[in-house]
This record gives structure tokens, C-alpha cells and sequence, in this order.
């Protein structure tokens, strides 16, 4: 897909490019109908303030209200957040999604008493309850989990308090995502043809794939400008994120905000520190990669624009969208024909959001909405990394499909530590199947020509892994180190300035690259531009999901359709157990080392492989 010199405006992309929102509401006076009934399922639930837990039948009336009014919710910020999305820049629907924002807080202010009165029930009650009015026990998952978090529940009129507070904290991600998305503006290159581009976020990964070194460079340098050009205010937002986070770490009398955040998902700190551990344990590995790296590049001095060009020269690999479906759907077979049916589906009922478009919101991701269908935003411009983002999102979106069919709506919410599962068992069956087509061709290739052109192809492949697993196991494990360290800074009194945190990332970025990368001074920036430090703590468990899921597929690919049950059966888990024994259903175990020290020898091999490759 070619990068014209100017984005299309959102009216300007065709239509089975754009995801088909209508599955949700045919029209805006639709979801206002909603939003005003949404209201006042959260009225009438308010309404049960001190007498939520009287008895079993009031409990279950009240869990059935909340239950109808959460549902509701996610549907209607869902539908907002998207449309938004599609143009972040259009004051219509910037106003729609306020408003969804607004009616969120009000209604998490007025649900806010029923934990703490569920929590005033003497122990044992509400699963006696449960055992006497069976129709409760379609509850007990979340009642189990408000129990859990007891200690960390404060009383009603507190709880009040913090949901009041909920709108004024998602501020700093708010205007990070106006500044980023809507208000910083790139200048243009000129491309290997000489046409000009303009430089935007989508663009800048492909642009910097460019086998042309001085654009790279001009590229790199015009990017992180920018980010440095307004680098006290994202610093400032920044610093705004991790006071909130600490602050209701504390008001939930935690530790830490890591603390709290890992406690959310009911996920021991331990999971974390041992990813941290054997990732620095093992930065030799990295080195060796980056070594390898700068001698196939035929470079004296391997840069920070240097790392996402492909190793292997001399090999164009570009995809067109309709390619792209016809790939996922020839990798993912394996998985069955229920999961490729329905990934030809999402595909001709529009579920997916293509291209990049003028304001839109850059990057990608998958959004559930229970009881219709998930969606898939992409930018997509036609590399072979889109087509990984392509079953990356996917995966999200057909876990979601299987825990919606198998679970009500509150069981079905998936804990964000195993989000990342099968999307990354996605990417390395997509990896695999891509590489085994290699073998077998080269198997059959009659000239020297063939073979060369094939090798050559392998590489890249390879390379494609390598460049995935520094980017996801690496790469997510650095800024998890960065997030912890700048917290960490925060609770001691430390003011994240944007010197503070510009060095706290160069210092990173060298220990994981090494000697043989020169850290330009340019990319102590990059933390500016990363939204995933907005989600609190989330960057560790694309690690943690990519060690499960390098496991995962490779047993899937050579056990066969046990593997694929015992897969569905996880993905139809939705919150039923906690994460690490969800995975287990899988059969990974993360409360050991052992899943994160077998990919890193997985990624070895592969650096042992190129190696002898080339």
C-alpha cells in the first residue's frame, strides 16, 4: 500500500476499508437512547445503597442491576471510543466520547457502595447464599473477587470518593492522546522516488524499514524531534499518570502502584521480578543479536534508525490487505476450521478498520463489544509486520468471541495479564507457517537460483522473529523497568522532570542494546511517545504472554488437536480463574521461570541460525 504525500480524510476511505459500526448502533440517536438508559440503570442501582446485601435476594437483585448497567456501559463508551478513534481530531465525536467518559464516572460514583456492603457481610455469607438461591450463584465469580481484595476495599463513602475522582484522572491519557494523535504535526521526507511524505506515527516504522540509510536517519531525527521539541509536556503528563496511580495505591493502603496493579490482576509482584531477572540475566543473548545485526547491515556503526531495517538485503516482501486475510487464514488453521470460519466472517462482515486516515488514532488494537462482535482498529500499510498485527489483533478479538459465547458478561472480561496470549500465539503460528512454506520450497527447488532466492527469503523470516522477540520480550521487559523505575522515583519524592526520565530511558536503552548500538541521544525521547505507560503497569505481560505463547504454538503445531482443546478451553475461561491458573488449563506454567528462559533459548537459536544463514 503506497504512502500517498497527504493522509485521506476519514470521508475519503472506502467503505469495506472502515469497520461497520452500525452492528452497534444503526445511528447516534440510538446510542443516545442507550446512554440515557445506561443512566438510569446506574439510578437504579444507586438506588440500592444500604440494602444491597440484606439478604439473597437482594444481593441478587442488586448483582443483576450491575450487571445490566456494566453490560450496557462497555457498549456504549465502546461505540463512542471507536467513533472517536476513527478521526481523534472531529469536535463530534470528541463530544461523544466525553460524554461516554462522564457517564462512566457516574456511574462507577454511584455503584461505588457495593463492595464495601458486600464486604460488611460476615464471612461465609453471601456463599451460603449462593448455595441456597442457585440463581446467585451465576455471580459467584465477581463475588469471589470482591472478597479477595477485602483489605484493599474502603468504605462506601470513600469509595464514592475515588469513582468521583475516576474523571479528572484520565486526564493525563486523554491529553496525551490529543497531543500525540491530534496537536503534534511531523514535516515530510522525501521517499526513495523522491515523492514526498509525511511522516506520522503509522508511518514512521515503515519509513524507518527503508534500505535508504539517509532517510532512516532524516526520518529518526525528524520524529524524535518533535517529541523532544514538546518534551516538558509529556513529561508533565506523565508525571500526572503516576500521581494518580500512586494516589489510589495508597488510598487502597498498597505498597506501591506496581503493587496495586499486579494485585488487580491477581497476579503475584513475583511473576514480574522473575521476567526482570532472567531478561538481565541473559542480556548477552540481545548483545549477540546486535552484533549479528550490525555486521549483516555491513555498518561501522549501528544507530538507533538502524533497528528496524531488515538484516537481509535484496528482499522486498510488501502484501496487499486481501493478501493478508488469505495468510491468516492458511496459518491459523491449525486452530480449526470453527476459528478460520470465523475469521472469514470478521473480514466479510467488516469487522476490521483498515488504513490510516487523516486524525485517525495511530496504532492498532481489538475492542469487545458483548452481545454484537469485537473490532479491530489497524493502520495498516502493507508490510509483512501489518500482516502480524493483523493476527496479533485477531487473536484478541476471537478470545473475546469465545469467552462472550461461553460466559456472561462479567466472566467473560479476561484479566489483562493473559490479553496478550493468543494474540502472540497468533503471531508465531503466522512465524511458523511462513517458515515451513520456506522449507518445503526450498526442498523442492530445482537451480541454485531458486535455493539463493529461498535462503535469502529464510533470513528474513528469521529476521522478521528476532526483530519480533527483542520487540515484544525485550524490548516490553525495558520499559516495564522504566515504569517501575520512574514510579519507584515518584514514591520517593523524586520529580519526574523531563531530564529525569530522558535519562532514566538512555540509560536503558544502553544496557539492553549494548556496546556495539550507538544510544543516539535522540531516542532518550521515545518514552514521550509510548501509550502503554498510560495503562498502568500493563508492558510486562506482553513478555510474560510471548514466553506463553512461544510454548503454546509449538505444541499446538506438534500434538495437534489435544493442544487446540485444551487452547479453546483457556480461551473460553474469560476471569473464571486467576491468570497464572488459567494458563495452566493451557498447560503453561508461569509460576516458574522455566516458559521465559525456553523462549530465550528459542530466540538464541534463532540468533544461532541467522548466523550461519549468512
Amino acid at each position: 500500500m503506497p504512502m500517498e504525500e497527504r493522509l485521506p480524510k476519514r470521508a475519503e476511505v472506502p467503505e469495506e476499508l472502515t469497520w461497520r459500526l452500525e452492528d452497534i448502533y444503526g445511528d447516534t440517536e440510538a446510542w443516545e437512547a442507550d446512554l440515557s438508559r445506561c443512566d438510569a440503570l446506574s439510578e437504579a442501582l444507586s438506588a440500592r445503597e444500604g440494602r444491597a446485601a440484606d439478604d439473597a435476594a437482594g444481593l441478587l437483585e442488586t448483582m443483576k442491576l450491575y450487571a445490566s448497567c456494566m453490560e450496557l456501559l462497555y457498549k456504549v463508551y465502546g461505540y463512542a471510543s471507536m467513533r472517536h478513534d476513527e478521526d481523534t481530531a472531529d469536535a463530534g465525536r470528541q463530544s461523544l466520547f466525553s460524554r461516554a467518559q462522564m457517564l462512566e464516572v457516574r456511574a462507577s460514583e454511584r455503584a461505588a457502595f457495593l463492595e464495601p456492603e458486600i464486604l460488611s457481610l460476615p464471612e461465609g455469607t453471601a456463599e451460603r447464599w449462593m448455595e441456597e438461591l442457585p440463581e446467585l450463584g451465576a455471580f459467584r465469580v465477581t463475588l469471589r473477587e470482591i472478597m479477595r481484595q477485602k483489605a484493599h476495599t474502603l468504605d462506601s463513602a470513600s469509595e464514592k470518593l475515588l469513582a468521583a475522582a475516576g474523571e479528572m484522572a484520565q486526564t493525563p491519557y486523554n491529553a496525551f492522546g490529543m497531543l500525540q494523535n491530534a496537536d503534534l504535526k511531523f514535516p515530510a521526507v522525501k521517499d526513495a522516488e523522491g515523492k514526498e511524505v509525511r511522516i506520522s506515527g503509522g508511518r514512521f516504522v515503515p519509513l524507518e524499514m527503508s534500505p535508504d540509510r539517509e532517510l532512516r536517519r532524516e526520518v529518526f531525527e525528524k520524529f524524535y524531534a518533535g517529541y523532544r521539541d514538546l518534551i516538558h509536556t509529556f513529561a508533565a503528563l506523565y508525571e500526572g499518570q503516576v500521581k494518580q496511580q500512586a494516589f489510589y495505591a495508597r488510598a487502597r493502603k498498597y505498597g506501591s502502584a506496581f503493587e496495586a496493579a499486579v494485585d488487580r490482576n491477581n497476579v503475584s509482584p513475583a511473576v514480574c521480578d522473575r521476567l526482570i531477572g532472567s531478561v538481565r540475566q541473559e542480556l548477552g543473548i540481545m548483545h549477540r543479536y546486535v552484533r549479528l545485526r550490525r555486521k549483516l547491515l555491513g555498518v561501522d556503526e549501528l544507530h538507533m534508525y538502524d533497528v528496524y531495517v531488515p538484516m537481509v538485503k535484496d528482499v522486498t516482501w510488501k502484501v496487499s490487505f486481501e493478501e493478508a486475510k488469505a495468510l491468516s487464514l492458511k496459518a491459523l488453521a491449525p486452530l480449526g476450521k470453527e476459528y478460520t470460519d470465523l475469521l472469514e466472517k470478521a473480514y466479510r462482515e467488516r469487522w476490521v478498520d483498515v488504513v490510516e486516515n487523516e486524525g485517525k488514532r495511530g496504532g492498532a488494537y481489538s475492542s469487545n463489544v458483548y452481545g454484537v462482535h469485537p473490532y479491530v482498529l489497524l493502520n495498516f500499510n502493507g508490510t509483512l509486520d501489518d500482516v502480524f498485527t493483523l493476527v496479533h489483533e485477531m487473536g484478541h478479538s476471537l478470545h473475546s468471541w469465545y469467552s462472550s459465547k461461553a460466559l456472561s458478561f462479567l466472566d467473560s472480561e479476561y484479566r489483562i495479564f493473559v490479553a496478550e496470549v493468543a494474540s502472540t500465539t497468533n503471531e508465531m503460528l503466522l512465524l511458523k507457517y511462513l517458515l515451513a512454506e520456506n522449507a518445503a520450497k526450498g526442498a523442492a527447488a530445482e537451480n541454485g537460483e531458486a535455493r539463493q532466492r529461498l535462503k535469502a527469503e529464510r533470513a528474513y523470516l528469521i529476521n522478521h522473529f528476532l526483530e519480533s522477540f527483542k520487540g515484544t520480550l525485550y524490548r516490553q521487559t525495558m520499559f516495564e523497568e522504566f515504569e517501575r523505575r520512574s514510579n519507584e522515583m515518584a514514591e520517593k519524592g523524586e520529580p519526574l522532570t523531563a531530564d529525569a526520565l530522558s535519562e532514566l530511558y538512555l540509560s536503558l536503552n544502553r544496557d539492553y542494546f549494548g556496546e556495539d548500538m550507538v544510544s543516539d541521544p535522540l531516542i532518550a525521547y521515545e518514552w514521550a511517545r509510548i501509550p502503554h505507560f498510560y495503562y498502568n503497569f500493563y508492558v510486562y505481560q506482553y513478555a510474560t504472554s510471548f514466553a506463553a505463547a512461544v510454548d503454546i504454538s509449538r505444541r499446538i503445531l506438534e500434538e495437534g488437536e489435544s493442544v487446540t482443546g485444551q487452547y479453546k478451553a483457556f480461551l473460553s475461561s474469560g476471569c473464571t480463574k486467576d491468570p497464572v491458573s488459567l494458563l495452566k488449563i493451557a498447560g503453561v506454567d508461569l509460576s516458574t521461570g522455566e516458559p521465559v528462559s525456553a523462549a530465550l533459548k528459542e530466540f538464541e537459536a534463532a540468533v544461532e541460525e541467522m548466523e550461519a544463514l549468512l
